[in-house]
């Protein structure tokens, strides 16, 4: 059984785009045009076009393309200034605010024509980027899942919850999770595919496999292929095998 998964995006529309086509030459070779492509979130800031990832990945969905795309903090907290401009995401720092130059929601903001978000009054800011930001885009992202599972794969942005079974995972876990998650060498019953937490490739860790590779700092934006208990990179070359973490099960 086949799945492919991109990584974080971060608003790099360019990189997205030649991460389908890879993704597309894979199925050229295979033959098969139906296996999923999941993306596991953090479609939004820090990068230069977050408007054209969810233009794309909307239009690519309501068009019957076989794509899952999975909710991620900042996309969450995109949502959550777009229905209060004081809205603070119970997994971000108490003294830190989603447009502050650290997130990247300026950058977001500047994709929509909503300039100078560091500088304004919220409220004000707030007011343009809800007469700026498309009504179907808001709709898109409302309806994005926390996780998907196929087969013995189990996607979400940040990862879960350990000992915690798949059913009860939190949404703030979910798309927040770091050490307690990626600290566990345990079996969790599935392959846990995520991001959130940069690497500089793609890792298998026996119970878990990062692909988020930066794209949000300028770096790479990894698409990868799973079949069985196998797992490849995609690039112009077509596949590169990924191994497991040395020392790891």
């Amino acid at each position: 059984m086949r799945t492919y998964a991109i990584g974080d995006i971060h608003g790099q529309l360019d990189k997205l785009a030649e991460a389908h086509r890879w993704i597309s030459d894979d199925r050229a070779q295979s033959g098969d045009a139906s296996a999923p492509v999941v993306h596991v979130g953090d479609l939004v800031d820090r990068g230069p076009d977050s408007r054209g990832v969810i233009e794309f990945l909307a239009n690519g969905q309501a068009g019957g393309a076989p794509w899952v795309t999975l909710m991620g903090n900042h996309d969450r907290m995109f949502l959550g200034f777009l229905g209060d401009p004081d809205h603070h995401d119970p997994g971000l720092r108490p003294n830190i605010h989603w447009v502050h130059r650290n997130l990247g929601g300026a950058e977001t903001l500047a994709s929509y024509g909503v300039e100078r978000a560091g500088e304004r009054l919220l409220f004000e800011l707030h007011d343009e980027a809800v007469r700026q930001v498309p009504a179907s885009h808001v709709a898109f992202l409302t309806g994005l899942p926390y996780s998907y599972r196929r087969g013995d794969l189990f996607f979400a942005h940040a990862g879960i919850r350990p000992g915690i079974s798949l059913e009860r995972q939190t949404e703030d876990d979910l798309v927040w999770i770091r050490r307690d998650f990626l600290d566990d060498p345990r079996d969790h019953g599935v392959l846990v595919v995520h991001g959130h937490t940069p690497v500089d490739q793609a890792t298998h860790y026996g119970n878990r496999l990062n692909i988020d590779t930066g794209a949000g700092y300028g770096r790479a934006l990894t698409a990868v292929v799973i079949e069985g208990d196998e797992v490849w990179t995609l690039g112009p070359d077509g596949r590169t095998p990924v191994a497991r973490a040395a020392g790891l099960v």
